[in-house]
């Protein structure tokens, strides 16, 4: 089908930011934003607790495995319908979990929220790499969205124990939904097609990005870093409500201590990239986060569940996951321009499987209430991707 694109992207960087950064910031939020109140929903819902967790895990595998339809997709017929699709999606499905009444129907809505958050993302990152291809402004934009993805959960939580507290559980997942109906209405009249011609057909694209050294090595970097996190807030219920006697407010508030340490490192991301490049800001986060692992591995061992123990040395890791993500998109994506939905399909579902598998077993393996599988994941995963950058630059 013939792609009609626009001459050019007609917004100034901040213009352009306000408009691709809500479909990224949903998508983030929507993975935790109902944590504080998951042990109330099993009962509204008339199902088990370890269904409403499961949630949790299904939202962001189907995240990730559902842009390897929707990348080759917006390569195809343009990246403007897959977004505004996709947005629409997540807002009906919100409005949907918000109205849900049985556990299966919750599980099902929050598949159906996931698939539209997917398809939102990746033509979101596809325009980007349209757009501002080895352009200074890629890494500003990547560097944002790449701390919003890890960020934002941090702050969702806060968000989510405020509109409970006013509205109950059922207004937090009505509240996406008001958000991204929004964001769909602005992007409807202003999202300009970037696709210049249609891409390559899924099979020969596939073959190209596989063959890719560099992808491999920054997508294993950015599960490293994502998976971090996810393994945090899987386990930080169970060791700060569980095991030290946390509020739903007091335990909100230590997760968003963690949120503020990566916006502060956020800030700092531009400068390191500079300085340091993007393998040198990927290996030395990648080392950062080994080091907050070690020191999360000696609190756990000598003192009792507390924010002491398990929240300072995430704060560590977390400025590790900021100077990780600032460059993986970057690093993955650089030389699959004509790919570029299928690239970034691929980057996000590979990333899912890894996080949601090998996160969700140790979890399993380990126990949700203790740190120990954050301490494995974030030790192991940083120092594979320590020696993919070793490879690469020996090659």
């Amino acid at each position: 089908m013939p792609v009609q694109p626009a001459r050019s992207w007609a917004f100034s960087l901040p213009a352009a930011m306000l408009l691709m950064v809500p479909f990224d910031l949903l998508a983030s939020l929507a993975m935790d934003v109902y944590l504080p109140v998951i042990a109330q929903m099993p009962m509204a819902l008339r199902t088990s607790p370890a269904l409403i967790q499961w949630t949790l895990s299904v939202y962001l595998l189907v995240l990730g495995m559902g842009q390897l339809v929707f990348g080759p997709l917006s390569d195809r017929i343009g990246r403007r319908p897959v977004v505004l699709g996709g947005a629409l999606l997540f807002s009906v499905a919100s409005f949907g979990l918000a109205l849900a009444d049985s556990g299966g129907m919750f599980l099902l809505l929050r598949l159906a929220q996931a698939l539209g958050a997917s398809a939102a993302l990746v033509a979101t990152f596809a325009t980007v790499r349209d757009v501002y291809a080895d352009t200074p402004e890629a890494t500003t934009i990547y560097s944002l969205f790449g701390s919003i993805l890890a960020f934002v959960p941090a702050l969702g939580p806060v968000l989510g124990a405020i509109i409970a507290a006013v509205l109950g559980w059922r207004g937090i997942f009505a509240t996406l939904g008001v958000m991204a109906a929004i964001a769909t209405l602005r992007a409807w009249s202003r999202w300009q097609e970037t696709l210049q011609s249609p891409g390559p057909a899924p099979r020969r694209a596939f073959g190209v990005i596989l063959r890719s050294r560099p992808f491999w090595v920054y997508t294993l970097g950015f599960s490293a870093a994502m998976g971090s996190f996810f393994v945090f807030f899987s386990i930080a219920p169970g060791v700060l409500i569980g095991g030290a006697g946390y509020s739903q407010i007091a335990f909100s508030l230590a997760f968003a201590s963690v949120a503020v340490v990566m916006i502060i490192s956020t800030r700092f991301a531009a400068g390191a990239v500079a300085r340091w490049g993007v393998a040198g800001c990927c290996g030395r986060g990648a080392l950062v986060m080994m080091l907050g692992a070690a020191w999360l591995a000696i609190s756990t061992g000598l003192l009792p569940p507390s924010f002491a123990a398990l929240v300072v040395p995430m704060w560590v890791i977390a400025i590790g996951i900021v100077l990780m993500v600032s460059v993986t998109a970057n690093g993955a994506l650089a030389a699959l321009g004509d790919t570029a939905g299928t690239a970034v399909a691929l980057y996000y579902s590979l990333q899912s499987l890894l996080v949601a598998g090998l996160g969700t077993l140790l979890i399993l393996c380990m126990g949700g209430g203790t740190a120990w599988p954050l301490v494995a994941y974030a030790l192991c995963m940083p120092a594979l991707s320590l020696a993919g950058l070793w490879a690469i630059r020996k090659k």
